[in-house]
Formats: structure tokens, sequence, C-alpha cells
């Protein structure tokens, strides 16, 4: 049976289902980026203390130093893409509550989202 929508329901509805999503990958992240801090701050504090204490020459430094450059962009792209993911997770989950809305409202069963023609 139809009716009309909500509009307060399907606005808290919506920041609910984004909201959902964020938390869980926001959780994920944390941990990830945790992980890959620590290690790169461990490898940051050796290649420090072995500069100092001669154990590294200059050219050894220096690759131990590119070797940190890349696990600081590798760790960036894939922060990058974790986001990428968590937003396309949150649009998919608003056209949900959207079209789930719409299709109560009008009595209908909607397609998908990107299937309509």
């Amino acid at each position: 049976m139809a009716s009309a929508i909500d509009v307060n329901q399907l606005i808290l509805d919506i920041k609910n289902a984004a909201s959902g999503i964020i938390g869980k990958d926001v959780t994920m992240v944390e941990g990830f980026s945790q992980t890959q801090a620590t290690a790169m701050a461990t490898q940051a504090a050796w290649i420090a203390s072995g500069t100092l204490s001669g154990q590294l020459t200059p050219d050894l430094r220096d690759y131990f130093l590119r070797n940190l450059e890349d696990l600081a962009k590798n760790f960036a792209n894939t922060l990058k893409g974790l986001l990428v993911i968590t937003i396309e997770k949150i649009w998919n989950a608003v056209v949900g509550v959207l079209w789930d809305a719409i299709g109560k409202a009008i009595g209908v069963a909607l397609p998908a989202a990107g299937s309509a023609t």
C-alpha cells in the first residue's frame, strides 16, 4: 500500500546507513593505520640511530630513506583506496534507503540503482 514519505525519518535513515558504514570502516582503517604508522616510525628511529652510531653509511641511509618513502607512499595509496571503497559503500547504502522509501511510498519495488533505463 502506498504511503507518504516521512522526510524526517528518511533523513534519519540516510544518516544511520552512512554512519553504520563509516563506523565499521573507520575501525578497520584505524587498525591498519596504527600498524603501518608504528612500522614506519620504528624504521625512522632505526635509520636515525644507525646513522648517528655510524652503523649506516650515507649510501645505506639513503637506501633505507627511499624505502621508507615508498612505504609512506604505499600507506597513503592504501588509505586512499580504502576511502574510495567506503564512499562507494555509503553511496550504495544511501541509494538503497532512498529507493526503498520511494518504493514503499508508491507501492512498487524499484529496480536497483543504476539499472533503471
